[in-house]
C-alpha cells in the first residue's frame, strides 16, 4: 500500500507540472511547489533540482513562458540549500567534513576574493559565484547524505526520467511547428532549444554507453536505445553535444582503468562481450551499406549550413569571434582575468536586476571553449586551481565505475562549445546534478529499473 507520504509528494510533483503546463502565473507557483518538494528530503532535493532545470528549459509551444522563473529558480536553490544544511546539522556527525566538499568551499572562497578584487562587474560576479558554490555543496551534501542503494535508486530514477524526456520528445519529430520551434533546422522535442536537448541526449548516451561497457552481458535494451540517441543528436544539430557523447565514451574506455587504478579487464567486461562485438558489426556493416547517404547526412551535421569544408573551419565558423574577443582579454589581463561570468565585453552585457534592492538576477552571456572561458575569467593563477578541482573529481568518478566517468567526460566535454557549467540557470543545473550524482554514486553497474 501506498504511504499517505507518498502520496502526499507525488501530488506536490503532479500538482507542479500541471500548473507549470496551464499558464505563465500558475507557472511561476509551480516554483514554489517545487521548492517544497524539495524540503521533504535529500533525494527530493535532487529531484527537485531536476523538476526547475526542466520548469526552465521546457519548450514554450507545449507551456507558457514563466516570466518569474529566475526569482522562482533561486527562491528554489535557496529553500533546498536550507533544507540540506539542517539536516547535516541535525546530523548525529554534523557537518562531515569531506576532501571534495572542503576543495570547493575553497575555490568558492577563491572565487569570491578574486571577484571583489578583479570583476568588471562585482555583484554579478559575486551572485553567480555563490550561486554556484551553494548549489554544488547542496548537490554533493545530498547525494552524499543518501545510502548507497539510495544513491543508486535516484541516480537510475534520474537518468530514467531523462530517458522519458528523450521518449516524450519522440512524437514532436511529426510535429515541426513544435518540435523544431526555435529555428525550424534543429530539433529540439520538449526542451526550449536544440542546444539543450542535443546535450541531453549526449549525457544519457554517455550514461548507457559507459554501462555498455561497464557490464559483462550488456542489455539490449542499452544498445538500442545509445542507437536512438546518437539519432536523435544528430538531428539536434547540436555539434559538440555529439562529439562530446563519442569523445567521452572513447575516453572512458580509454582512461577510465587509469583514473580508477584497476585493469581494463576488470573494469570494462563489456568490451569483450558477444553482444557488444554483434552490435558493433552490424554498425560497421550499416555504415558500409548506406555509406553515401551517412556521409551527407554527417556533413550537414558537422557543417550545418555553412560554407566551411573542414571540422576546424566549422568550428572557427561556429565560435572564432567568440574565442577571438575572450583571447584579446586573456592578453591584456592574463593574471587578474575580467571577472566570474562577465561578458568578453563588459559594457553590452544585459542584466535583469531585482525591481526593489537591484540586485542581478540574471546576467546571461554567450561564450564557447570553457576552458579558454575561466582562463579569461578568473586568470592564470585561479584557473589552475579549477583545474585541480576538475582532475579530482575525474579521479572520484572513474574510481565509481565506467558509467560515471563517461558521464564527467561528457560534461566536461560539452563545454568546449558552449560554457554551460558554471550558470546554474539553464544547462549548468543538470550539468552539476549529473556531475555531482557520477562522484559520488560509487558502483560500476546500472539498470534503467528505478527499483534495482
Amino acid at each position: 500500500m501506498i504511504s499517505k507520504y507518498k502520496i502526499f509528494s507525488l501530488g506536490l510533483v503532479l500538482s507542479a507540472l500541471i500548473m507549470r503546463l496551464s499558464s505563465s502565473p500558475t507557472a511561476n507557483l509551480s516554483f514554489v511547489l517545487i521548492a517544497l518538494y524539495g524540503s521533504l528530503g535529500r533525494a527530493q532535493a535532487i529531484q527537485a533540482l531536476a523538476l526547475s532545470w526542466l520548469f526552465t528549459l521546457i519548450n514554450p509551444g507545449i507551456a507558457p513562458e514563466a516570466n518569474g522563473a529566475a526569482i522562482g529558480r533561486y527562491f528554489v536553490i535557496g529553500t533546498i540549500a536550507f533544507s540540506v544544511a539542517w539536516r547535516e546539522i541535525r546530523g548525529s556527525a554534523g557537518f562531515p567534513v569531506r576532501r571534495l566538499n572542503m576543495l570547493t568551499l575553497c575555490l568558492g572562497i577563491l572565487m569570491l576574493g578574486h571577484s571583489l578584487l578583479f570583476s568588471a562587474m562585482v555583484d554579478v560576479s559575486i551572485l553567480k559565484v555563490l550561486s554556484w558554490i551553494v548549489v554544488v555543496l547542496t548537490l554533493l551534501s545530498a547525494w552524499q547524505g543518501l545510502q548507497p542503494l539510495q544513491r543508486l535508486v535516484v541516480f537510475n530514477q534520474l537518468q530514467l526520467s531523462l530517458i522519458w524526456v528523450i521518449l516524450l520528445s519522440l512524437p514532436f519529430l511529426l510535429i515541426p511547428s513544435i518540435g523544431y520551434l526555435r529555428n525550424q533546422a534543429g530539433f529540439q522535442g520538449i526542451l526550449n532549444h536544440p542546444q539543450a536537448f542535443g546535450p541531453t541526449v549526449a549525457l544519457v548516451g554517455a550514461f548507457l554507453g559507459g554501462r555498455i561497457f561497464g557490464e559483462r552481458k550488456p542489455a539490449w535494451r542499452d544498445i538500442a536505445l545509445l542507437g536512438m540517441c546518437c539519432v536523435l543528436v544528430v538531428l539536434s544539430e547540436a555539434r559538440t553535444a555529439g562529439l562530446a557523447m563519442i569523445l567521452g565514451l572513447v575516453g572512458s574506455a580509454l582512461f577510465s582503468p587509469f583514473f580508477a587504478g584497476m585493469s581494463r579487464k576488470t573494469m570494462l567486461p563489456g568490451l569483450r562481450s558477444r553482444r557488444f562485438h554483434a552490435a558493433a558489426l552490424v554498425v560497421v556493416a550499416g555504415v558500409l551499406v548506406m555509406g553515401p547517404i551517412l556521409a551527407g547526412t554527417l556533413a550537414n551535421y558537422i557543417f550545418k549550413r555553412s560554407d566551411a569544408s573542414s571540422i576546424i573551419a566549422a568550428a572557427d565558423a561556429s565560435r572564432g569571434k567568440l574565442v577571438e574577443s575572450m583571447l584579446n582579454n586573456i592578453s591584456a589581463n592574463s593574471w587578474t582575468g575580467i571577472g566570474f561570468g562577465i561578458a568578453s565585453d563588459p559594457e553590452n552585457m544585459t542584466i535583469d536586476r531585482d525591481e526593489f534592492f537591484g540586485l542581478p538576477l540574471s546576467a546571461p552571456i554567450e561564450k564557447g571553449v570553457m576552458p579558454i572561458a575561466i582562463l579569461e575569467e578568473l586568470g592564470i593563477f585561479c584557473a589552475v586551481a579549477v583545474v585541480v578541482w576538475f582532475f579530482v573529481a575525474l579521479r572520484k568518478g572513474a574510481m565509481s565505475g565506467a558509467p560515471q566517468f563517461a558521464i564527467l567526460l561528457t560534461v566536461i566535454l560539452v563545454n568546449f562549445g558552449e560554457s554551460m557549467f558554471f550558470s546554474v540557470g539553464g544547462m549548468g543545473m543538470l550539468l552539476l546534478i549529473l556531475f555531482t550524482g557520477a562522484i559520488t554514486t560509487r558502483t560500476s553497474s546500472f539498470t534503467i529499473n528505478s527499483n534495482a
